[in-house]
């Protein structure tokens, strides 16, 4: 995986000034568009669309400074059809607009080109089993929701909150396929996984196909596949959060498995009263990669 990303930053490189085929690239480079996407956002700490905005930026200004040509021209080499769309874009990388830095040489934030690297990380284990699951439908009770990568999401606090404790209690007897117990889910996740995108979330539990589901309940349909399976126990959500990251930074880097579309769950088996300790398995869709 370090390697097709490695790879992966050379052809943005090649291609800079031109549309980038992501799905093209990722058959290049033998694996596909939506785990290419995770694994960059979560080692490079950002999107790759935001990558590429960053260093068409950073070599956009170099030609602004040197001032031999043109803005319209320097816009159009770059990718843009105006001055004003080369002039928006320019502004949100550098916090100044391209005729302000020409005058004044500043200021710029540069982004140096990317290159991954394999640390010895890894010293503390990682919980995990493969699991072979036939289809199967989450149900309970979802709402859109943005993306928060550290601490507590108010809005899902919120969401479940807002849920009657009787309604917490038929969830969790409706359910009868694994994962057990209630359920948080996230579907439809970005996979660039850019804070503040939206996803869907839903508290509720696993049915198995055959099983009715209520009809004031939302559904996800599963369709049958491999999950790996993290479990973890600590401070909540910290440890989940950090077991989260590390499936990027650690696990797939050294395990022939990619991430494939579909909800990521999380099944809380024990917790503490107040939930500032809790342990819980984390279901990763995967295929072999």
């Amino acid at each position: 995986m370090i390697s097709a990303l490695n790879r992966l930053v050379d052809l943005v490189e090649e291609h800079l000034t031109e549309e980038l085929d992501v799905n093209g690239l990722a058959r290049t480079l033998g694996t596909t568009e939506y785990h290419l996407r995770r694994m960059f956002s979560s080692l490079a700490g950002m999107p790759l669309s935001e990558y590429v905005r960053r260093r068409r930026m950073t070599l956009a200004a170099a030609d602004v400074v040197r001032g031999r040509d043109d803005l319209l021209s320097i816009a159009v080499r770059h990718g843009y059809g105006s001055t004003e769309a080369f002039g928006r874009a320019f502004r949100a990388v550098h916090g100044a607009g391209p005729g302000d830095v020409r005058r004044d040489g500043g200021p710029l934030r540069t982004q140096p080109q990317l290159r991954f690297r394999l640390t010895v990380e890894g010293s503390n284990p990682m919980h995990t089993r493969i699991v072979d699951r036939p289809a199967f439908r989450l149900v309970g009770h979802a709402a859109r929701v943005p993306l928060i990568h550290h601490g507590i999401n108010p809005h899902i606090q919120r969401h479940i909150t807002a849920l009657p404790m009787e309604e917490h209690v038929r969830l969790k007897g409706l359910g009868d396929a694994e994962p057990g117990g209630l359920l948080q889910v996230c579907d439809d996740l970005d996979p660039d996984g850019t804070e503040g995108s939206e996803l869907t979330y839903l508290h509720g539990v696993a049915l198995s196909p055959d099983t009715p589901a209520p009809d004031d309940l939302d559904a996800i349909e599963v369709p049958a596949g491999r999950w790996a399976v993290f479990r973890t126990s600590g401070p909540h959500p910290q440890v989940l959060q950090e077991t989260w990251a590390a499936t990027a930074t650690e696990w797939f880097p050294s395990n022939p498995w990619r991430l494939r579309p579909g909800p990521s769950i999380v099944a809380v088996l024990d917790r503490a009263d107040d939930f500032s300790t809790a342990t819980c398995e984390l279901w990763l869709p995967v295929e072999p990669a």
